[in-house]
C-alpha cells in the first residue's frame, strides 16, 4: 500500500472507484443490522450493471429500480464526480499527497473533508432548511410568506441564524450552475412520474429558487445575480429515489473519488514539493512584558 509509483497508484485508484459503491452499500446494511436491529440485506454487485444500477439494487431490500431512477442517479454521480482542484476535499488530496503518503491515507483525508456540512453535507442543510421554511410558512404556495421568511433567513432571524439560504449562490458559478440546471430537469421528470406529494414538493423547491434572488436583492440592495447550486436539488432527488439521508454524503464520495484520484495522480506526476501554506500575522504588535510582570 505504501508504493507510490504512478502505476501502483493508478491501480489502487481504479480499484477504489470500482469498489466504493459496494463498500458503501455493505457498510449501510451492516449499520442498519448491528446498530438498529434491522434485517441484513447483502446483494452482490452484478456484472453488466452501471454504478447507479448496482448501487440501487444493493441498498434496496428487493433490489428493484426503474430505468428513470437509475438514469437520474447516474446523472447525479456524473455531475458530482469532479469540480476542479479548488474545492476543499480535492485540495485536501493535493496537500496530503504532497507529503508522500499512501493512496488510502490521501483518500481518507478527502472523505474527512467531504463529511463537513459546508462541503459534502450541504444538501442535507438544504433539506433541513426547507423543512424549517415549511414549518413556519404553512402554505407552500404562498409566495409572499415564503419570500418574507427568506429575508428573515438572510437577516439571521430564522433557522440556524447563519444568514444563509442554503443551496443558493456559488463561489464559481455566479451566473448559473449548469449542474443544477441538469439535475432540476431530471428532478422534475421524476417528480411527475411519482406524482402526488412529490410534484408539490418539487414545485415548492422551484418557488424558493425563484424567490431567493429577489430576497437577496431586497435585503442587500444589490442586483448581483444569485442562482441555485447543485446542492439545492440533489437532496430532493435522493429523497425521491428513497435513498436514506445517511447515504447522501457517501454517495457524493462514490462520485467524487474519480476526481480525487485524478488530483492525486496529477500531484504525483507534476510536483515533488510538500504543500505548506504561507501565514501572515495580521494582529497588532504587542510590547514585550516580562514574565514576572504578566497578569493572569
Amino acid at each position: 500500500p505504501d508504493d507510490i509509483s504512478y502505476e501502483n497508484v493508478l491501480r489502487q485508484c481504479i480499484r477504489l472507484i470500482g469498489q466504493m459503491p459496494t463498500m458503501t452499500a455493505y457498510a449501510y446494511q451492516a449499520r442498519n443490522h448491528y446498530y438498529y436491529d434491522k434485517s441484513l440485506y447483502i446483494h452482490n454487485p452484478q456484472k453488466g450493471l452501471s454504478t447507479s444500477e448496482n448501487l440501487l439494487q444493493m441498498i434496496r431490500p428487493d433490489s428493484k429500480y426503474t430505468k428513470l431512477e437509475a438514469e437520474i442517479l447516474d446523472l447525479a454521480l456524473v455531475l458530482h464526480a469532479e469540480h476542479g482542484g479548488g474545492n476543499n476535499s480535492s485540495f485536501t488530496v493535493h496537500v496530503v499527497t504532497s507529503t508522500g503518503t499512501d493512496t488510502y491515507s490521501a483518500i481518507a483525508a478527502a472523505i474527512g473533508a467531504l463529511k463537513g456540512p459546508k462541503h459534502g453535507g450541504a444538501n442535507l442543510k438544504v433539506m433541513d432548511m426547507m423543512e424549517d421554511i415549511k414549518a413556519h410558512v404553512g402554505d407552500k404556495r404562498d409566495k409572499g410568506r415564503i419570500k418574507d421568511y427568506l429575508i428573515r433567513l438572510l437577516n439571521k432571524e430564522a433557522y440556524d441564524g447563519s444568514g444563509l439560504i442554503y443551496g443558493i449562490g456559488h463561489a464559481v458559478y455566479t451566473k448559473s450552475d449548469p449542474r443544477a440546471k441538469l439535475l432540476k430537469r431530471k428532478a422534475e421528470e421524476l417528480a411527475a412520474a411519482l406524482g402526488g406529494e412529490w410534484e408539490e414538493e418539487f414545485n415548492f423547491y422551484k418557488t424558493v429558487e425563484e424567490l431567493a434572488p429577489s430576497a437577496f436583492e431586497e435585503y442587500k440592495n444589490s442586483s448581483k445575480v444569485m442562482c441555485a447550486n447543485v446542492d439545492f436539488y440533489s437532496g430532493l432527488v435522493y429523497s425521491m429515489l428513497n435513498i436514506p439521508k445517511e447515504l447522501f454524503t457517501p454517495i457524493f464520495a462514490i462520485s467524487r473519488i474519480a476526481g480525487w484520484s485524478a488530483h492525486r495522480l496529477e500531484e504525483l506526476a507534476v510536483s515533488n514539493r510538500i504543500i505548506r501554506p504561507a501565514y501572515k500575522n495580521v494582529g497588532r504588535k504587542q510590547p514585550y512584558v516580562d514574565l514576572s510582570d504578566r497578569r493572569e
